[in-house]
């Protein structure tokens, strides 16, 4: 259980949420709930977290309530304020740039950071004001029964396969990630993740700072993308650079044999880059100078017809799993937690809250879920290449700046990152 953080009021005492997984957005969750004073447990299979991953974008929206949880100073020490996104053709050629975060007017920043550092910013954050026991680790949730006063829940070490027993709680919320036991209880026929075709080697690079020094950059077009953007600077001056190579694969690649992190192979997507020399960046180089590499095929989920049943729901990648194009993963989850907590307060820990949860949120991320699917804003790459496969000297011939924006400001509406509406709305669990 949770105790009283300083400051916030405790509005429940006699409901308990218990939450299954320790990522971002069960993290989240259990930070959002602390806030409005209602007690939970987090269990996580793993027996240690450790600061796994690559790098990934937290979007101003999720950072607005990240911020509004206590954290920013925690975010500019674990990652970087983005300042630019920026679109080159497979030519180096610049096709469309914007000012992120601050500088594009929200009034919260954009961060580039290590999903691992983010991870654990939470997790201490959490201990620190919760105390050690409100994550059991070690026990991952295997399923669940509805009973008369919520939920029991059953509990299982996953490496020996000894059972922990039962627990019971209010509400079970599966954050258990984007191949979630819980969520294939819920639909077994569901099968494994959804692979469009694309594996991405992505990797860590000491490198040159680049363009601004705080810009994400993705060149090519889809079925052969480099994107990169820094996530530290190194004592030398330069950068820590985050980057994801695609390459979309025949049809027979059989994928579902591939480990799910595997190292990976510079031959396997090295030559499809080897001529990417650009005068902004040495796209080979960087590769070549990674201190290692793991492939992983890029998959998500089908979007689904129901998250919430009776006492339990679905959160984060166990809900959405979406491909990572747009940055917005991370940010869609920690998006989730802070919409469920505020139902939760507003209907008590019950399945009405969850229900309500759902509304506000099913319908809006598998919108995403489909967009990203066609590309998100990165379409822009691929519409230039289609009108000008040759490259192009003037790329207001070739895309009006008319359009580019229209692209970029329509995937803003559908992700809920609107600068204006943003700007405009007030908090989702105002404290």
């Amino acid at each position: 259980m949770c105790n009283r953080f300083e400051g916030w009021q405790r509005i429940a005492r006699d409901m308990t949420v218990l939450i299954a997984g320790a990522g971002i957005a069960g993290l989240s969750l259990g930070l959002s709930l602390h806030q409005i004073g209602v007690p939970f447990r987090i269990f996580e299979a793993v027996r240690e977290i450790k600061p796994l991953g690559v790098g990934i974008n937290l979007q101003p929206h999720a950072t607005r309530e990240l911020i509004e949880m206590g954290l920013e100073g925690g975010l500019d020490k674990v990652g970087l304020r983005t300042e630019e996104v920026a679109y080159f053709s497979r030519h180096g050629k610049l096709i469309w740039s914007e000012p992120r975060g601050l500088g594009a007017g929200y009034q919260w920043p954009q961060f580039s950071i290590h999903r691992g550092g983010l991870q654990m910013l939470l997790l201490e954050t959490l201990i620190a004001r919760c105390g050690a026991d409100v994550v059991q680790m070690g026990q991952a949730v295997t399923g669940w029964d509805k009973t008369a006063e919520g939920v029991s829940v059953h509990l299982e070490d996953r490496k020996t396969g000894h059972a922990h027993g039962t627990v019971e709680g209010d509400l079970l919320v599966a954050a258990d990630g984007i191949n979630s036991t819980l969520r294939a209880g819920l639909y077994p026929d569901e099968g494994p993740a959804h692979w469009g075709g694309t594996m991405m080697w992505r990797g860590v690079t000491k490198g040159p700072k680049f363009l601004t020094g705080r810009s994400m950059a993705m060149a090519g077009v889809k079925n052969c993308k480099f994107v990169i953007y820094p996530i530290g600077d190194t004592e030398e001056g330069g950068s820590l650079l985050n980057w994801i190579a695609d390459l979309t694969m025949p049809e027979d690649y059989d994928w579902r044999k591939q480990d799910w992190n595997r190292p990976g192979q510079l031959e396997d997507f090295l030559p499809a880059f080897e001529d990417w020399a650009f005068d902004w960046l040495d796209v080979p180089q960087i590769i070549r100078a990674a201190e290692a590499i793991y492939e992983f095929p890029m998959v998500d989920r089908n979007p689904l017809p129901q998250w919430s049943f009776g006492p339990m729901t679905l959160l984060g990648d166990a809900a959405h799993a979406m491909y990572p194009i747009g940055s917005n993963g991370a940010s869609q989850g920690i998006l989730d937690a802070r919409i469920l907590a505020r139902e939760i307060r507003a209907y008590r820990a019950t399945p009405e809250a969850l229900l309500a949860y759902e509304d506000a949120r099913r319908k809006t991320v598998n919108a995403l879920v489909l967009r990203n699917r066609g590309d998100g804003p990165d379409k822009v790459l691929d519409i230039v290449e289609q009108r000008a496969p040759d490259g192009f000297e003037d790329i207001e011939a070739v895309m009006p700046l008319a359009e580019r924006e229209d692209l970029a400001a329509g995937y803003k509406k559908v992700a809920g990152m609107d600068i204006a509406a943003l700007n405009a709305r007030g908090p989702i669990l105002e404290t």
